[in-house]
């Protein structure tokens, strides 16, 4: 395992701090801007690239870039569904969405305003909809970014902080403990069944403002 694991970590660790960076803030913004959102993975590759995270510098570096990543993203979403917004609904991809997800986030934004931009960073589906949504309605932008801003914020330091941490714990534990792979394991697990749980928390809590 740790022989495997080192391997891995290494590996991500030789791409280019500075183009690694970049990466994550790249896949970040498409993960957030138009329904791209639905097939990239934008949080696996932060979290791949905070385990390379060794130092404060490459730290601060990768939380700015990612945050303002996922902020040019929702930007964009917003732009489009501003002055294309019913032609993306109608569009072959549009369509493929469904016009029940649609309905789901016209319904949310309508009901709870700012509180679904924020919260909806955490749902699936919604946070690739809700900044076209938005663009489509009459909220202006800097109210949009009033609300995205903290959840982005807070969305990308939980995950940078726990991809850093557990690829820290290893590199730490790894030369005089066998069981440290395993750890590093356990950590990452723990995160992405506590963001399940939460996820799936937040939409059974919100679910009744979405219909």
């Amino acid at each position: 395992m740790n022989d495997l694991l080192s391997w891995i970590l290494e590996t991500v660790s030789s791409v280019d701090p500075v183009l690694r960076t970049a990466l994550a803030g790249i896949a970040i913004m498409l993960e957030t801007s138009v329904l791209v959102g639905l097939v990239v993975p934008g949080d696996t590759i932060v979290i791949v690239a905070s385990t390379a995270v060794t130092n404060p510098v490459e730290y601060v570096a990768l939380v700015v870039t990612v945050i303002c990543g996922a902020l040019i993203g929702e930007s964009i979403g917003f732009a489009l569904g501003r002055y294309f917004g019913p032609r993306i609904r109608r569009s072959r991809l549009g369509c493929r969405i469904g016009e029940a997800n649609w309905i789901r986030a016209e319904n949310y934004l309508q009901r709870r305003g700012g509180v679904a931009v924020f919260i909806s960073r955490f749902l699936p589906v919604l946070h690739s909809l809700i900044p076209v949504t938005v663009g489509m309605s009459a909220m202006r932008y800097r109210t949009f970014m009033a609300w995205t801003v903290p959840a982005c914020i807070l969305w990308t330091v939980a995950y940078v902080s726990v991809g850093s941490a557990a690829a820290g714990t290893y590199r730490e534990l790894s030369g005089g403990l066998h069981a440290a792979g395993y750890i590093f394991v356990g950590i990452i697990s723990l995160f992405i069944v506590a963001v399940v749980l939460v996820k799936k928390w937040l939409h059974r809590r919100e679910l009744h403002h979405m219909q």
